[in-house]
């Protein structure tokens, strides 16, 4: 009888724990886990929010991009992939242009929710890659990892899947199912990165994006480590070394660096001294690309020679000259005016992409889809819009919309955009 009423005192307990572990915050859960297994965790550090902010553009021209222009760009940028052994990188480049809201007519595009469950659910992952491929999500003791590097079937960089769920407009109480069955948020994810970044990393580009649009208006939290953090150390990271140097002939650390100072604008998360380097360092990026755009519009990967880029032009494939401008396009478009080059350089850029774009074959297409993603986005911003809501508007007035490429006029095997 006495052992009966042991054990009926036991599980009581350990029910009496299960049930207030299930109602704990996460902050909570990650203390008590790494008291048991002496895993270190992050400080807490407050999310003030559950919807990520957004930076939207600062303009509206129709005279630079039009509707019919807009529209054949984003055909050509839909996300309709093969589902076998589909690539997280393609995906997480699809849902940052187009969000997690966005729907399409024709039922083998993915749509916006469809994308987000293929990133966080483990079970949807599993029917495009089977139960032998290296999973895209890692249950930690600390929280939920994101599995990078060369596998084709993990993200290629360090915090972009974050990064780019983030800029979809993913919440911050998204159910993550993960390998193990366990279901966990977006918050364990924004938590885990927090816990596992480190300053010194090559790439910093989509940490610095993700935290942003995340944890602002704070300035400073404290590492793993016991270090301080901030978006200082962050901003004057991206400045460092060669311009040139980073993903996508360093375009990307100037986009960041454009949205942190963007942010700062209305949370004031640099420091006035650091705020004016960045400015500076805009500018500076400003002043180069007047110098190094080509007479056609494109800018080459060596824009950061100025106008020597011009003079000793360097034999750029159609891959880098693609990527240089899309992405400087897509900056300028969240930049202010002062930040511009001439309106009429920023025209014959838009011109030049446009145009490629639009003669790009479905082949060429999925080939450099991750950067073609950007010029999309770019343009879409370019009018005041995003690609979603223009294609939801434009899907109404015309169901039965298609755009039919033009013909090609490149030569040679297309290269590999497996890197970006």
């Amino acid at each position: 009888m006495n052992k009966m009423i042991f054990w009926g005192v036991q599980v009581a307990l350990i029910a009496s724990f299960a049930f207030a572990y299930s109602l704990a915050s996460t902050q909570s859960k990650q203390k008590l886990t790494a008291e048991l297994t002496g895993t270190p965790v992050v400080s807490e550090v407050e999310i003030p929010r559950t919807e990520p902010l957004r930076v939207s553009s600062l303009y509206d021209r129709p005279e630079m991009v039009s509707d019919d222009d807009l529209a054949a760009v984003l055909w050509q940028v839909r996300p309709k992939f093969e589902q076998k052994g589909l690539r997280p990188n393609l995906v997480e480049h699809a849902i940052r242009a187009w969000g997690v809201n966005a729907e399409f007519l024709d039922p083998e595009v993915l749509s916006g929710r469809q994308m987000e469950q293929f990133l966080l659910d483990h079970g949807t992952f599993v029917l495009s890659w089977g139960k032998e491929a290296s999973p895209l999500l890692e249950d930690r003791r600390t929280g939920v990892g994101v599995n990078w590097g060369e596998a084709r079937s993990q993200s290629v960089h360090h915090d972009h899947m974050l990064a780019c769920v983030t800029e979809a407009g993913t919440s911050l109480n998204e159910p993550v199912m993960l390998p193990t069955q366990r279901e966990m948020t977006l918050e364990n994810v924004v938590r885990e990165a927090l816990r596992d970044f480190r300053l010194d990393e090559r790439e910093t580009e989509w940490t610095a994006m993700a935290f942003g649009l995340w944890l602002a208006p704070t300035k400073t939290w404290e590492a793993v480590d016991g270090r301080e953090m901030s978006f200082d150390l962050l901003a004057q990271r991206l400045m460092r070394g060669y311009l040139e140097k980073g993903v996508c002939s360093g375009t990307h650390r100037v986009y960041s660096l454009m949205l942190l100072w963007r942010l700062d604008q209305d949370h004031d998360i640099l420091s006035d001294e650091v705020a004016a380097e960045v400015y500076a360092h805009l500018s500076l990026v400003r002043d180069l690309i007047i110098a190094s755009q080509f007479e056609d519009g494109h800018w080459p990967s060596n824009w950061n020679e100025g106008q020597d880029a011009v003079e000793n032009p360097r034999e750029d494939e159609m891959r880098a000259k693609i990527i240089a401008t899309g992405h400087h396009l897509e900056w300028l478009a969240i930049a202010p005016q002062e930040l511009h080059p001439p309106q009429e350089q920023i025209d014959k850029a838009a011109t030049w992409i446009i145009d490629v774009v639009k003669h790009q074959s479905r082949e060429q297409v999925l080939q450099r889809y991750t950067f073609l993603s950007h010029v999309g986005n770019a343009l879409s911003l370019w009018r005041g819009t995003t690609p979603a809501k223009f294609w939801k508007d434009w899907q109404q007035k015309h169901p039965d919309y298609a755009f039919t490429p033009l013909p090609s006029n490149e030569t040679g095997e297309l290269e590999s955009s497996e890197d970006h």
